[in-house]
């Protein structure tokens, strides 16, 4: 099976494309929130205990430059997200075999 990162770009108070990779996303996948998407990183935002739950067989990571872009340097994230940078998104899209973006 090939090893696949999931890209979550819009906002899960406006969309529910997080919801849908949530359940949809194979059991070794990794999920990468950028731009809006951040906003389901915060341990406050509705989608925490869906991200939550799902930790024990998907890996979430988050854009830092994109959290700091939105003025939530200061807001908690859900425990166990990582936090890449540019680089580290060049890393991820390089270590995974397929790269779905959630429209």
């Amino acid at each position: 099976m090939s090893k696949m990162l999931h890209l979550i770009n819009k906002s899960p108070f406006d969309r529910n494309n997080l919801d849908s990779c949530l359940r949809l996303a194979a059991a070794g996948s990794s999920v990468l929130l950028i731009e809006d998407g951040v906003y389901g990183a915060m341990s406050k935002a509705s989608s925490a205990g869906a991200v939550s739950k799902r930790m024990e067989d998907l890996t979430f990571y988050v854009l830092g430059p994109d959290v700091s872009a939105r003025g939530l340097d200061d807001t908690p994230l859900i425990d166990g997200i990582n936090v890449v940078d540019y680089g580290g998104f060049v890393d991820l899209v390089a270590e995974h075999d397929v790269a779905q973006s959630w429209l």
